[in-house]
């Protein structure tokens, strides 16, 4: 079946749809029922075909009409209120929490409020509170400081504003063992980004990496050499050298290039 991708926010995850015989395109304005209540949304990319899924594909419900559009930019403004009077109540709570956004749904019936914390807080004197300013029903929501520094954006070690506030829709899993893959310096600063988690940017090349290492020796592997035994004690597989000991002689090492691989059996395998 066809479906039209539907975005919440500017750098936000996407969500598939039903078009129901509405003619989209991409950068409309859409309302949608999701689990939250209707919302709006933009129109990513063209129709794109899907094979069979268990998953529930809900129809759009219309292309959004200029009331629409009017409630939503209201709602936009209101959302900024909501951010200060949250502030001024978890202040007054002392709860250890850090607000970041708030947004209602285009039909006004619920208002979902962002939070980082460290740990659990009992927010419950909060919802109360909130509930009784706004008469809404009201839903906090924790999440990770990924999702935090998304929000308010930056600027990375490279200069550029972050990867995350400009183009990532949804975090990949990055590992220590990405960073050992690329001979990055394992120190914290880094390869640590605003976030304080592991540089979103390492995964960018973890699979031309993968595809590098393959059949290229790694450090602690014994390989046998024009020369001799030898142990290799670092691997560079992105400019193909290796740094290597000879087991032959006492404190003799050297250098080989991929050019020379030919002639070197790994002596694990």
């Amino acid at each position: 079946m066809k479906v039209c991708q539907v975005a919440f926010k500017k750098v936000g995850k996407r969500y598939y749809f039903n078009p129901n015989n509405l003619d989209v395109e991409e950068n409309m304005a859409v309302v949608v029922e999701t689990i939250r209540g209707q919302e709006l949304g933009h129109i990513v990319g063209p129709l794109i075909e899907i094979g069979n899924t268990n998953l529930e594909i809900k129809p759009l419900l219309r292309i959004a009409t200029k009331t629409d559009l009017e409630i939503y930019e209201q709602n936009k403004i209101d959302a900024i209120d909501v951010i200060e009077t949250t502030k001024k109540e978890v202040k007054r709570l002392s709860l250890d929490m850090k607000v970041l956004e708030a947004e209602f749904t285009l039909d006004h019936l619920k208002l979902i409020i962002y939070f980082e914390a460290e740990g659990r807080i009992d927010f419950r004197e909060l919802v109360r509170n909130l509930a009784e300013i706004y008469h809404l029903r009201i839903e906090l929501r924790q999440v990770g400081s990924r999702d935090g520094t998304k929000v308010f954006g930056g600027v990375g070690p490279c200069g550029l504003v972050l990867c995350c506030h400009s183009f990532i829709t949804e975090f990949d899993t990055i590992t220590v063992k990405m960073a050992k893959n690329q001979n990055l310096a394992l120190n914290p600063t880094k390869i640590s980004g605003n976030c304080g988690k592991l540089l979103c940017c390492i995964a960018y090349e973890d699979d031309n990496y993968k595809e590098l290492r393959k059949n290229f020796p790694n450090p602690g592997d014994l390989i046998t050499t024009p020369e001799g035994e030898a142990k290799v004690l670092t691997s560079d597989p992105l400019n193909r050298t290796l740094k290597i000991k000879y087991l032959n002689e006492v404190d003799k090492f050297g250098f080989l290039n991929a050019d020379d691989l030919k002639d070197i059996t790994n002596g694990n395998n």
